[in-house]
């Protein structure tokens, strides 16, 4: 956890939200019926800002999370008119 604060921390500015980790999940089918979630679900989402997908890739590089083992999912959010 120190590493991923360090990390966390250096990103300065682009850090828009630091970390939101997930619980077990729930999938609601078509049908309405709910099941236990994915066996391999994503383990939380962190939020941050930068010019472009590369830029968002060379942030996210340094991550102790990758050091451990795991895997990032990099995407960009869309603004949705509500």
């Amino acid at each position: 956890m120190t590493r991923w604060k360090a990390w966390s921390a250096g990103l300065g500015d682009a850090m828009i939200v630091p970390g939101a980790p997930f619980g077990p999940s729930k999938t609601i089918q078509s049908d309405g019926s709910v099941q236990d979630g994915a066996p391999d679900p994503a383990a939380g989402y962190t939020v941050i800002e930068a010019a472009d997908m590369d830029a968002a890739i060379a942030l996210a590089q340094p991550c102790p999370h990758l050091d451990a083992g795991g895997t990032l999912e990099i995407a960009q959010t869309m603004d949705m008119e509500m």
